[in-house]
């Protein structure tokens, strides 16, 4: 197992450097207090949220091997296209299958979910929010030859949004952030974990090619969506009522 095989974009390049023009879209919104209110639900600090999205981001580079599973027959490298976006395979120096665990995909969503479910309580809302979305992402999601499991990139950002506020419009912004985050990597990646073999796929990554994108706009739309429907619901419930 080569370590340097393991390293590489999830998306094509022009890809990459859409999701990087969102990030620095929000920065600039966040830094204007546009989207204040917004990281402010989340239970983070501006800074500290510009600085999770760029890190999410450019951790979606680094993978961490943690097993290979055999050797087998694998796609050569180049671009697989599912559902609009284009996913990488990596050229690897060994025909062998690796198993890792993507950095901005998985490592930094599930520690700041645990973080946001542990500070504001929700850990049974939690843990329902995750079971449901895991539910629509495992009916959504589909093997790739060479890319692993692929989910269609909004399933997880609207599912996310549509379960937490159903179950506490209150903490929506947290609920959909550690719920969407969690049920992707449940539902997509480890509940199709028997799928993945023969697959042609050289980087088995958790969190990463296949389900980053969705993963990544989870944590931008998801939170989103639910704080300014948070908000709104927030200011009909203070609106004076009529005798």
């Amino acid at each position: 197992m080569h370590f340097g095989d393991t390293q590489y974009l999830p998306v094509a390049p022009p890809f990459f450097a859409l999701l990087l023009g969102v990030v620095a879209i929000l920065a600039v919104l966040i830094q204007l207090k546009v989207l204040q209110y917004v990281y402010l639900q989340l239970g983070v600090s501006p800074g500290t949220a510009i600085f999770l999205l760029i890190a999410s981001l450019l951790g979606s580079y680094v993978n961490i091997p943690i097993a290979t599973l055999g050797s087998e027959p694998v796609e050569d490298p180049g671009e697989v296209f599912y559902f609009g976006v284009p996913h990488m395979i990596p050229r690897i120096s060994e025909p062998e299958v690796i198993l890792a665990i993507n950095v901005g995909g998985a490592v930094i969503p599930t520690v700041l979910s645990i973080y946001l479910l542990s500070k504001n309580g929700l850990w049974m809302r939690g843990l329902i929010t995750t079971a449901c979305v895991a539910a629509l992402c495992y009916a959504f999601s589909q093997p790739v030859r060479g890319v692993g499991v692929a989910l269609p990139i909004f399933v997880a950002p609207l599912a996310a949004t549509i379960v937490a506020v159903l179950i506490s419009w209150r903490h929506a912004a947290p609920l959909a952030y550690a719920g969407g985050s969690l049920g992707v990597l449940v539902g997509a990646d480890l509940m199709n974990f028997d799928k993945l073999r023969g697959l042609g796929t050289p980087i088995l990554s958790i969190g990463g090619a296949g389900t980053f994108d969705g993963i990544f706009m989870t944590g931008v739309l998801s939170v989103l969506l639910a704080s300014l429907i948070g908000s709104v619901m927030r200011h009909y419930e203070q609106r004076p009522r009529l005798l």
